[in-house]
């Protein structure tokens, strides 16, 4: 079950059902199933607070994932700071909706396994952003 919740900010204009099959695609190219995955949107300040309070992180970020997996189940919360992805889509020069979309699946894709902190780590999570956005619009 994927559920989607906002806290302190309005609940982004996304197709939910849509969404979900999508992200359900997604996990299945990597050999996964889609256990329990909850978004919850914030604002920065409420991101920040995660960010220090969990992570002991003190900057401002898109997204945080908590990762619960278990075997080729993929289950966790997902933290989406819409104020940073709608910074991040103004200084990218990128649409907004495409943007926020890029993030929702970015913690998807962290949850089937794949890493963007290590060397060339963040060019192979790109590729398959832009893999499960082509997905998404077919």
């Amino acid at each position: 079950m994927i559920t989607y919740n906002t806290d302190g900010v309005k609940m982004p204009n996304i197709k939910k059902r849509e969404t979900t099959a999508w992200i359900r695609a997604v996990a299945a190219t990597y050999g996964r199933k889609v256990g329990e995955i909850g978004y919850m949107f914030v604002n920065d300040d409420k991101i920040l607070e995660v960010n220090r309070e969990y992570l002991g992180h003190d900057y401002y970020t898109d997204i945080i994932t908590f990762d619960y997996d278990e075997d080729d189940v993929i289950s966790g919360d997902l933290v989406i700071s819409l104020d940073t992805v709608r910074s991040n889509a103004e200084g990218l020069q990128k649409d907004y909706d495409e943007e926020l979309h890029r993030v929702i699946i970015h913690g998807v894709l962290h949850l089937c396994g794949i890493n963007d902190k290590g060397p060339g780590e963040r060019e192979i999570m790109e590729a398959a952003e832009n893999c499960a956005l082509a997905m998404r619009k077919q």
